[in-house]
């Protein structure tokens, strides 16, 4: 077996956002929401994945929208790439979701909850290590909920994810090994065979399901995410050369003309891991003696 990539966004919508994809969907979302409880019995999923509406399209939003049976709107991204203004975009997207579902003129009690699950193929937050977490309104000196914390965002970042597939134990585990690896197997894991959700998710990324269009549109997909990591890994090369280059010379004329060493032990320092000790010698003006200083402080 050979499967498609379920990170890109086209394939993303494919296999959770079909009119197919119905229990698909409620597991993946029981047990990355709801922490594996059956909390959703059914759910509507909302604009089902139409090829001949996405064909060409060059960017997307929000890949799947659903309504669960209590009211509640869940709205599911898959994010590759990590743009500038992403998490104010996350915000927006759940605020519109949430406003939009009350006309002008009605009680706003009939407002329903929203919930916005993202998923990163980067990490987001870098001051913890979990995988997943949520965030609600709180108060912010006493970390007590608002009584109606109706906008719920909830995020996983798939680089955390680093359990074998010895090491699964969840279904939430199985269904982020998924999306993370499923591109690299040729066959459908036998701890999760059991589980009939994943298996359907299997087969509809399956490429020898998949017709003619929908492999080109993959493929198209693909290039078009490898070349804006290309271009941005280039201009965040591009970026840090320019920036070192600019702030040696400033810190140089700014040492000389105050007649200082602290500019150019900052400088030094800066360029430890970088150069050798007679180059940073001769760049910063200070002696063979104080850059072997520098290295052991």
């Amino acid at each position: 077996m050979q499967f498609i990539n379920p990170k890109t966004d086209f394939a993303f919508k494919k296999i959770f956002g079909s009119k197919e994809s119905t229990d698909v969907l409620k597991s993946f979302l029981n047990a990355i929401v709801y922490n594996e409880q059956p909390i959703i019995s059914s759910l509507e999923i909302l604009d089902p994945y139409l090829a001949p509406q996405i064909r060409g399209m060059k960017e997307t939003y929000v890949d799947v929208r659903a309504v669960l049976a209590d009211g509640t709107t869940v709205i599911i991204e898959m994010q590759v790439l990590n743009v500038e203004g992403f998490e104010k975009r996350i915000l927006y997207n759940a605020a519109k979701a949430y406003s939009s579902q009350l006309p002008e003129g009605e009680n706003y009690t009939l407002l329903n909850p929203v919930i916005a699950l993202t998923i990163t193929d980067f990490v987001m937050f870098d001051t913890y290590e979990q995988h997943i977490s949520r965030y609600i309104l709180k108060e912010k000196e006493l970390f007590m909920d608002y009584p109606m914390y109706d906008v719920e965002l909830v995020f996983v970042e798939l680089p955390k994810f680093t359990r074998s597939l010895e090491e699964l134990q969840t279904l939430a585990d199985k269904w982020l090994y998924f999306l993370k690896y499923a591109k690299t197997l040729d066959a459908v894991p036998d701890s999760m065979q059991s589980v009939s959700e994943l298996n359907k998710a299997f087969s509809t990324a399956n490429r020898v399901n998949l017709s003619k269009d929908d492999l080109e549109d993959i493929q198209r997909r693909e290039m078009f995410l490898h070349d804006q990591h290309n271009a941005r890994t280039k201009a965040e090369k591009m970026g840090l050369a320019k920036g070192l280059k600019q702030g040696l010379q400033e810190g140089m004329k700014e040492g000389m003309k105050e007649g200082e060493k602290k500019a150019a032990r900052q400088i030094a320092s800066n360029l430890l891991d970088v150069l050798d000790d007679a180059t940073i010698s001769a760049k910063t003006g200070l002696s063979v003696q104080e850059i072997q200083a520098l290295r052991k402080e």
